[in-house]
Order: C-alpha cells, then sequence, then structure tokens
C-alpha cells in the first residue's frame, strides 16, 4: 500500500506515544536518569519532537553532532500529544488552507504548539517521497509536556550508534531489525485537518 503524502507515523501503547529528542550530555543524561527534565532544560524555549526514529538520526546525525550527542525516546501520553496537535497551527503559510498571511501569523503567534511535515528519512538518512510529523512546543504545550504529558524519558543513544554502525557496515537488514516500530497514528481526521494541506 502506497505510503500518504503526510502520515503521522510512530510507536504507540493504547495510552502513550514515543517521540524523540536530542541534547547535550548535561540536559540528556539527567532526564534519563530522573524520568524527568532537570532545571537547565529552558521551558521559555520552543521544543521540538519528532515521532518518526529516522527522522531524528538525520536532525542529530546519530548522536554525533554537537550539543545533540544524547538521544532521548520520551513515551508522553496519548491525551497530551492529542491537545498539541488539536492546538497547533502549520509553521508555514499555506494558501487555501489558512484565509491570508494575516490570519495564518495570528494564528501562529496564539498556538502553543507547531507543526511542520518533514520528509521522512531512509536508513541512510535519504529523503523518502512522503512526509513525517514534527511537533514544535512553547509556552503552556512545553510546560504540559514536561510536568503532565511526560510517562518516561529512556536513553536510546547506544541504539542510534548501534544501528548507525549496522547501516556503515551494509547490513542493512540487522539495522532495519533493531528499528522501533513505527506505525500509523490512528487519530480523527477532524483533529488533523488544519493541519493537512
Amino acid at each position: 500500500m502506497e505510503e500518504p503524502k503526510r502520515r503521522i507515523r510512530a510507536q504507540h501503547t493504547a495510552t502513550t506515544v514515543t517521540v524523540y529528542q536530542a541534547y547535550r550530555p548535561e540536559i540528556g543524561e539527567p532526564a534519563a536518569r530522573d524520568g524527568r527534565f532537570p532545571p537547565v532544560w529552558q521551558r521559555g524555549r520552543m521544543t521540538w519532537i519528532k515521532p518518526s526514529f529516522l527522522w531524528m538520526m538525520y536532525r542529530c546525525g546519530w548522536g554525533l553532532k554537537e550539543g545533540q550527542e544524547t538521544v532521548l525516546a520520551v513515551e508522553i501520553s496519548r491525551t497530551g500529544f492529542e491537545w498539541a496537535l488539536r492546538h497547533a497551527c502549520l509553521s508555514h503559510y499555506e494558501r487555501g488552507l489558512h484565509t491570508d498571511h494575516g490570519t495564518w501569523r495570528r494564528e501562529l503567534k496564539r498556538a502553543p504548539a507547531r507543526v511542520q511535515w518533514d520528509p521522512e528519512r531512509d536508513l541512510h538518512l535519504r529523503p523518502l517521497p512522503y512526509r513525517s510529523l514534527q511537533l514544535g512546543l512553547s509556552g503552556e504545550a512545553a510546560t504540559r509536556y514536561a510536568d503532565e504529558w511526560t510517562v518516561s524519558i529512556t536513553d536510546v543513544t547506544p541504539l542510534a550508534h548501534q544501528v548507525h554502525a549496522l547501516v556503515r557496515s551494509g547490513d542493512l537488514d540487522a539495522a532495519a531489525e533493531l528499528l522501533p516500530r513505527e506505525q500509523p497514528y490512528p487519530v480523527e481526521e477532524s483533529a488533523l485537518a488544519h493541519l493537512l494541506a
């Protein structure tokens, strides 16, 4: 079956969804150890979460980019994730979806979350012809993410390095076997209508 142009794919349970972030060790290590973000984590900044493991690998260079050496799998409540989707605005103006530039700008300024649809990646981190969700959280959404939605935080840096080593050695089947099992995320179309151009 052909992939739709935009779809949320994620590892999820009946109550949670796993998203990925990468931080410098001073943030990532205590977050994984304590299961919550440390005081040095800046609530005032927008924080981007990604349900796609391979998109995160593209962004953080398999956990080798400076400032992104600790890769975290953050399990959050589906209730919180879906709240963020309902309260999100697309990060760019889309003719036909937004009335005009001014209306979109006002919506973006008010929204505590924003969405980008970026090309999904293969094991070589090359872009695929369909897109995956990136969700930016700020203000109320970032606070809820840290204080209410987070169920667990796991350091998956060793997994990132292991998959990367297998890709470099040419063993793509073994690398694929280690990837998190990301399935289409069941969300009502009405919840995404304002985010699909």
